[in-house]
Order: structure tokens, then C-alpha cells, then sequence
């Protein structure tokens, strides 16, 4: 279950300010610790201590003197539960705290030891049997006639073949084409890889089995993380561990990475899907025949920031640093398989609803290159001091007072929110333009395919659309259609890609459904059709990809996140429920995208999430 702490300020109405979600694990004693300084809204996912799940602060900055009250809270659920709160304490030091009670909560395999299922495995031999049978069968084709090489549809030609992916508009319908000029519809998993992704540091009581460090046979399949800084006291240093590769190897033997390339890569296909996600292994691209977008390796940054992870974008560094980061595009510039490239991933920055950029750069002590043009716009636009402070409805003695910290000036007027926001598009537009530009000079082959937005949480965001090919979000919901018209609505024209929804379930696996929940695993397949149906049937979609290919470790990744999403599980083994719907709705996906065919209306059973 997930509870939340729920910071409520005076004359804020009913909706907190501010609150941190966190999951906490089924059966166990689990200590928390929220740090009051997370309030200032500079850290959007604090680190999760031993036993703890993942931790999210959501809302905006909150100062101690306008807080009403706190509240701790269950988010909701569908099931009966009892919890019990115990010790709490206002404190100022890190605590210490007891260690972890006993008890096994993860087999040998890297499965949940508190449920049954009927997939789950039990011991190696049948391990092996269902990992050597999959080996065996390796289907490689896909199982339409009309699908191309690269999974376009050979019913509808776009135009001549370029040798890449590109997008079409026609009669008022967005496509993509794949490299022979045939309509392309992406749908794939993200993370289709067996990376070092269990945390295992602090829990190994927890843990049937885990191998020694430095076991010869297994040592390559640890990782070990940074912990973060001196003024995160929480942080600390992690170690990773992956039971999907161990179980790889135990079933397969010492070549069991080439036998898992043909066999994943040749399932995906045969399942209908033609696309690699983003996040996936990229020893699988170019190698595989597989289509596959990708991330820049690094998004530019600066040694000052503006707020969270937003750079000071007027300043010369953030131009250099583009140009650096766009160079990592040369090794794949000439691939015919890469459909494209994002810019990034789900900016920290934009986790805040109705942000105001030029807000924080004026809230921020920091003598920013963005500052300083900010005080040189408002000096221009004014005049004198005593002009702006009419028009603000303030007294400042001049405008270098804006040097020192100012809170939230786009409230004290009309004319300050104006300035406010047209000088936060500004920077917006810069943030957007200047990687573009330098990302196409190295590579004008390919498709920039966006930001991959959380969600558009300001109209403003998509400022600087026409520097991309495609414009991406990240959309969990169980029909994207308003999502995708609200971009629309806002003057976007471009392709709209989904790059991240998935569908989770309790019947199996993890103890936690993901941003989606629905009943069961049959009902985590009609979810999924019914999204991706209604992306296609939309003028502007041309694709989505599911988060992810395999679940995530019971006890939590890196993070403490620890969903069933996948199509598989920890154990390779795909989810049929789920399977045969991606396999029936990619045979209607064209069909759909065309207009010959109307999206299913058969609907999952939601129960309230489960996620952090």
C-alpha cells in the first residue's frame, strides 16, 4: 500500500500544498524517515532507506510559517488491510533505527515468497525446461503477411524509400514511414534488457539466495550505485543485483546472452510488436533487425541550476554543453534501424503543476546568467524603479533588489505574471532550440522525438515545438485520447508519440500495481489494447511504447519501485494473458490507424493504483 504525507497551507483550500508518497512492503516493520527540508521543493525523489519502498514529494515549495496542518494518510485501495504506526518522532538528527526484522521474502529466483501463481516457478529443473523450451521454439518472423522487414504495413505506401524512419502528414493524419516508405505504427516495450536492477543492499535477510560479490560465476551481475551527497543524510551506497540473468545463466549456461538476444528479440516480433523501447540494452541495436529508439546518452547541463534540474540556459556553458552531448549522436547516425531519438526523459523540473520558470530564477540566490537578463529585460521594459513598482504593486528601492531572493513575483500583479511568463517561454524556447540544433548538425538522419514529458503540467511546455519531429509524453491512464487532444489544442502539429503507459496487477509477482491498476493479468491485456487502439485511432498518434518489458524486483529497483507491468517476468517467462492481447491488438493496429476499423471497446477492470 502507499501512504502519503500531506502538507496543508492556511487559506489553500482543500488540496495539500505539498506531500511525499511512499510504499511500504506487505508483512513487514518498515522505518520511514521524511526529512522536513524536501518542503523547499528541491528534491522530487528522495532516496528510500533499507526496507523502504520508493519516495515521491509532489506539489510546490512550502515555507514553515504558512503551514496549517499536516496529515498522514492511506492513499486509496480496493482491499481490507490493517497498519499499524508506531514510534513517530520530530527530530532533529538523521535517526539510526533497528535493523530489519527476520523473515524470507524472495526466493531463490528473485520471486515474491508471499504469493502464489500459476506461472510462478518452482524449482530449477523447471527453470530450465521452460527457458530451453523457449530456446527451442525461437520464433523469428512476424505473424502478419502485410507487415514489411521493419514492421510497417505494405498496404499503405507514404512516399519513396529513404533509407530511414520519417513522418508523413496526410489527409490531416499524422504517420510515421519506416525505411522502405510503408506506414509505421511503433509499439514495443521500453527496458527490453536483463540489467543489474534489484536492490539488494541492507535486505539480504530478506533474500533465499544471493551470491557472493565475488562468486566468479556471478560477480558480473552486480552493480553497485552512488549514494547521493553529504546534505542528503539518507543517502547511501547501493548494490544491484539481477536474478533475470542468474536465471538466464543457471537454465542456459555460460552463452546464455546470445541465446537470450535471438530468443527476446524474436518473441517481441512474433507477439507483433517492432519496436525496442527506450531504456533498452543497446548491444540489441543494429545487431538484431530490430527497430529501436533511443535516449541522447546526456542532456546539457550547467554547474548552476535554476530550479531542480533545469539549466541556466542563456549562458554560454549550457550552448557548449550541447554541443558536447550532441556529439555521442556520430555512432548511429547512418543506423536505418533507429526510428529516432528523445532528448530526454520526464524533466524533474516540470514535475510541479503551473511552474513559473522565471519565478525560481528570481526566488534563487544564485547570480544566473538568467538573472541577469531577467533584470536587464525588466530595466528595458521600465525604466525606473518607481515604474516597475507601480506596475508590480511594490516598493523596491531599485532593481537590483531582485538580486537578493524574491518569492513567487508572478503573484504580486497582473503585469508581473505577464512579464513572468513571457520571459519563462524565453527560456523555455532556449532550453528546447539549442540541443535541437546541436543534435542536427551531427545527425540530420533521424527523427527528434521529444521530451517525453511526465505529463504537460503548463500550457507554456510545449513552447519550442517546431524543433522536433515528434512530440512524446509519458501518459498513464486507461485512454489517452484527451491527453493527446489537449497537445493538439495547445497548437502542437506533429506526430504524438505515448513513450511510457503500462497496466499493473496483484494476482501475480510484486506487491504493487504500478500508475494503472486493473484486477488481474487477463484484464492487464484488455487495458492494454484498449490504450493503444485509441492511439492509433487518434489523427495525431503514431505510437506507444509499455513500460516494461519485465516486472520489477519485489523488494524494489534502484529506486524502491516494484511493479508488476511486465510482459514478462522475473523468470523470462511471458505473461500469455497479457501476450495474446498485444499480439491481437497489433494484428488490428493498422486497421484502426487507417480508419477501416474501430478501436475495441472492451474495457479492463481498474482497481486503484498502487505506486509511488
Amino acid at each position: 500500500m502507499v501512504l502519503a504525507l500531506r502538507v496543508y497551507v492556511k487559506d489553500g483550500g482543500e488540496a495539500p500544498a505539498f506531500d511525499v508518497q511512499f510504499g511500504i512492503l506487505p508483512g513487514v516493520r518498515t522505518p520511514v524517515c521524511i526529512d522536513r527540508n524536501w518542503m523547499d521543493g528541491h528534491v522530487l525523489f528522495p532516496e528510500a532507506g533499507a526496507g523502504q519502498l520508493k519516495q515521491v514529494c509532489h506539489g510546490r515549495r512550502v515555507v514553515p510559517e504558512e503551514i496549517d496542518r499536516i496529515v498522514l494518510e492511506t492513499l486509496p485501495v480496493f482491499h481490507n488491510f490493517t497498519l499499524e504506526v508506531s514510534d513517530m518522532a520530530l527530530t532533529e538528527e538523521y535517526p539510526s533505527f533497528e535493523p530489519l526484522q527476520d523473515g524470507k521474502m524472495v526466493d531463490e529466483f528473485g520471486q515474491n515468497k508471499q504469493k502464489m501463481w500459476n506461472s510462478k516457478v518452482k524449482n530449477l529443473k523447471e527453470l530450465k525446461e521452460i527457458l530451453r523450451k523457449q530456446e527451442e521454439e525461437n520464433p523469428s518472423e512476424y505473424p502478419f503477411n502485410d507487415w514489411s522487414a521493419f514492421g510497417g504495413w505494405k498496404q499503405k505506401k507514404l512516399g519513396e524509400a529513404t533509407g530511414y524512419f520519417t513522418k508523413y502528414k496526410a489527409d490531416g493524419r499524422w504517420y510515421l514511414a519506416d525505411p522502405l516508405g510503408y506506414a509505421f505504427f511503433s509499439v514495443g516495450p521500453d527496458c527490453v534488457g536483463l540489467g543489474a536492477d534489484c536492490r539488494v543492499d541492507g535486505v539480504e535477510k530478506w533474500l533465499d539466495w544471493l551470491p557472493e560479490q565475488g562468486d566468479p560465476e556471478y560477480h558480473k551481475m552486480f552493480r553497485k550505485t552512488r549514494g547521493q551527497s553529504a546534505e542528503e543524510k539518507s543517502g547511501r551506497d547501493g548494490l544491484l543485483f539481477s536474478y533475470s540473468q542468474a536465471n538466464l545463466y543457471r537454465a542456459l549456461g555460460e552463452d546464455w546472452y546470445p541465446k537470450w538476444q535471438k530468443i527476446i528479440t524474436g518473441q517481441l516480433r512474433h507477439f507483433g510488436m517492432n519496436t525496442l523501447g527506450n531504456w533498452s540494452d543497446e548491444r540489441l541495436f543494429g545487431t538484431t533487425d530490430m527497430p529501436y529508439v533511443t535516449s541522447l546518452p546526456e542532456f546539457p547541463g550547467t554547474s548552476r541550476t535554476i530550479f531542480r534540474d533545469f539549466p541556466d540556459v542563456l549562458s554560454e556553458e549550457y550552448a557548449r554543453e550541447a554541443k558536447r552531448c550532441a556529439a555521442a549522436l556520430k555512432t548511429r547516425k547512418n543506423d536505418p534501424l533507429m526510428i529516432g531519438y528523445f532528448l530526454r526523459n520526464e524533466p524533474n523540473w516540470a514535475f510541479v503543476n503551473n511552474l513559473v520558470l522565471a519565478d525560481e530564477v528570481l526566488y534563487n540566490p544564485e547570480r544566473t546568467v538568467c538573472k541577469e537578463e531577467l533584470i536587464r529585460f525588466l530595466k528595458e521594459k521600465y525604466g525606473e524603479i518607481s515604474e516597475l513598482n507601480k506596475a508590480y504593486r511594490c516598493e523596491l528601492e531599485g532593481f537590483d533588489d531582485f538580486y537578493q531572493p524574491r518569492q513567487n513575483v508572478s503573484h504580486w500583479s497582473e503585469e508581473a505574471e505577464d512579464d513572468m511568463r513571457a520571459f519563462s517561454r524565453r527560456m523555455l524556447r532556449t532550453y528546447v532550440e539549442i540541443p535541437c540544433r546541436a543534435c542536427r548538425k551531427v545527425d540530420s538522419n533521424h527523427m527528434i522525438l521529444g521530451m517525453r514529458w511526465a505529463w504537460v503540467s503548463d500550457p507554456d511546455l510545449v513552447t519550442g515545438w517546431e524543433n522536433f519531429d515528434v512530440f512524446s509524453i509519458n501518459c498513464y491512464a486507461v485512454d489517452p485520447t484527451a491527453n493527446i487532444r489537449n497537445i493538439v489544442e495547445l497548437g502542437v502539429d506533429l506526430p504524438i508519440m505515448i513513450g511510457e503507459f503500462h497496466f499493473g496487477a496483484l494476482d501475480a509477482g510484486p506487491t504493487a500495481t504500478g500508475l494503472e491498476g486493473v484486477a488481474g493479468q487477463r484484464d492487464r491485456g484488455a487495458a492494454y489494447r484498449y490504450y493503444c487502439e485509441r492511439v492509433a485511432a487518434h489523427a495525431y498518434g503514431v505510437g506507444c511504447h509499455y513500460f516494461q518489458c519485465y516486472d520489477q524486483f519485489v523488494l524494489g529497483r534502484f529506486d524502491g519501485e516494484n511493479y508488476n507491468i511486465g510482459l514478462y517476468d522475473i523468470c523470462s517467462q511471458p505473461y500469455p494473458e497479457m501476450m495474446e492481447s498485444v499480439r491481437e491488438c497489433s494484428r488490428s493496429i493498422y486497421l484502426v490507424k487507417e480508419g477501416q476499423q474501430s478501436p475495441t471497446e472492451e474495457k479492463a477492470v481498474s482497481i486503484p493504483m498502487i505506486a509511488f
